[in-house]
């Protein structure tokens, strides 16, 4: 199974939705509160740039709340980062990306998920949810991968998730629109999602 593997769609492009299949056994599935150890997780995006090559970065910072229910249709993920955090290992860059042109931080310090439902369409799961950035949300659908649950070495219980997405910047209101001579975009419109999340079971 899977946490994050999707492809997220926005209202503007509506995803074709998987329809809804019986679950597979899930090795190790626990029922519980899980908190998203930082630490030890990402959230990484891809942009095309320039139309022949791409830039990748990272938010450093994101906190949130996993909770896997006895029906794992039931569980919800709840998740916030920390815009200010964003980092593409370039300083210049990341000064703009901060700035009005793309996340405008001092006005919207934060980028917040909230899941909806999760189904499964018979080979993976897709979760379904809210993405607020920039003040406007829209919904996301992520494709979910669940790599493990398990003790760790400290007495406590971990479980591992991935997944990945795409969005349009500009249905959250991230318009900057530098154009190259030939009329294509310097930043693509079409940024993809990458979340690697590891979770601290609470007792």
């Amino acid at each position: 199974m899977s946490w994050f593997r999707a492809k997220s769609d926005t209202a503007t492009d509506a995803p074709t939705l998987p329809t809804q299949q019986a679950l597979p056994a899930i090795p190790g599935y626990q029922a519980g509160t899980w908190v998203i150890d930082a630490a030890h997780s990402e959230v990484s995006f891809t942009v095309r740039h320039m139309a022949v090559s791409k830039v990748r970065g990272r938010f450093g910072e994101v906190s949130g709340e996993i909770v896997t229910s006895e029906d794992p249709r039931e569980s919800s993920v709840t998740a916030t980062i920390a815009m200010a955090s964003v980092t593409t290992f370039n300083e210049a860059r990341d000064a703009h990306l901060r700035n009005a042109d793309f996340f405008e931080v001092e006005a919207h310090p934060t980028m917040t998920y909230r899941s909806r439902t999760l189904r499964f369409d018979g080979e993976d799961f897709a979760l379904d949810g809210e993405l607020t950035l920039k003040g406007v949300t829209r919904p996301v659908s992520l494709r979910l991968e669940v790599s493990g649950f398990g003790p760790d070495a400290y007495g406590g219980t971990r479980a591992g998730f991935s997944a990945t997405g795409q969005i349009n910047r500009r249905d959250f209101g991230v318009d900057f629109d530098a154009r190259l001579e030939t009329g294509g975009l310097v930043v693509s419109d079409k940024v993809d999602l990458q979340l690697d999340i590891e979770a601290v079971l609470q007792a």
